[in-house]
């Protein structure tokens, strides 16, 4: 029997998704250890999921919680604003050419990020929110644009021209 809804379902969301992963890391190249194919990660990563979720739902039937780990109504607002917040960082870093829409740079596009994946918790403060912003966006640029050397565009284009 089902001691806690919580973890049995999440065991077994790990256990399908990394499943599910390793079947299809077996389409390329898996390699061995000293010769690692493209497949070879994938595959490691996703056995190593499926067990985790396997414990995950065992610990579930053996362990039980003081209110049997319901599971509560399914939570559409984070969703909908992380979902939300990765789609505007790809529209606002490359632009939407088929629209007229001209790339905003990876600068404007971090701070949409934050800002918007930032209502998606139950508080948002402002003075807070910019401030991670800024500091992802400088730490963003120094590891992207001056050390890996990465071509794109940092501002928006009708401003640097």
């Amino acid at each position: 029997m089902i001691k806690s809804q919580k973890d049995f379902f999440s065991g077994l969301m790990f256990t399908l998704v990394g499943g599910g992963f390793a079947l299809g890391s077996l389409s390329y190249t898996v390699g061995n250890g000293a010769r690692m194919g493209p497949g070879y990660f994938p595959l490691l990563l996703g056995i190593v999921l499926a067990v985790l979720g396997a414990f995950t739902m065992f610990y579930s039937l053996v362990e039980h919680s003081e209110d049997g780990g319901k599971i509560g109504a399914f939570a559409w607002r984070p969703v909908v604003f992380i979902l939300g917040a990765n789609l505007a960082f790809g529209v606002l870093l490359g632009g939407l050419p088929s629209i007229g829409l001209p790339a905003m740079g990876l600068i404007l596009a971090i701070f949409a990020l934050v800002i918007i994946a930032s209502k998606a918790g139950d508080s948002f403060v402002l003075k807070e929110v910019l401030l991670l912003a800024t500091v992802l966006s400088a730490g963003s640029y120094l590891a992207f644009i001056v050390l890996l050397k990465l071509q794109m565009p940092v501002w928006p284009t009708f401003i640097t021209g």
